[in-house]
């Protein structure tokens, strides 16, 4: 499924990037944007080739820097989304999401 792709793609990606460490590595049809902070917290965005690099770092260092104001650093290692509960997320990805104009 999609959804099994973007979960499998994003921890292998996350797990061989450096801390302190950015990139974008294209993947399929997808180009996915992963941002590992010195803390050892990971984001990976997976979009399409059209949607620019630099927004999906904006919003990868907003959703880190919130995410880790609101979990423990404690829950990082061992938290899953059924454990961790960080409602930002959906706002973040409506406010992101860009449309495509039809035709």
């Amino acid at each position: 499924s999609v959804q099994e792709f973007m979960t499998f793609t994003s921890q292998l990606i996350a797990e061989r990037s450096a801390p302190g460490s950015r990139a974008s590595v294209k993947e399929q049809e997808y180009l996915c944007h992963v941002y590992v902070r010195s803390d050892g917290l990971a984001g990976v965005v997976i979009a399409d080739n059209e949607y620019p690099q630099r927004v999906c770092f904006t919003l990868l260092d907003k959703v880190l820097d919130e995410f880790s104001r609101q979990v423990s650093k404690m829950d990082w290692p061992s938290g899953s989304p059924a454990t961790i509960s960080y409602s930002a997320l959906d706002g973040y990805l409506s406010k992101y999401q860009v449309q495509t104009p039809p035709g």
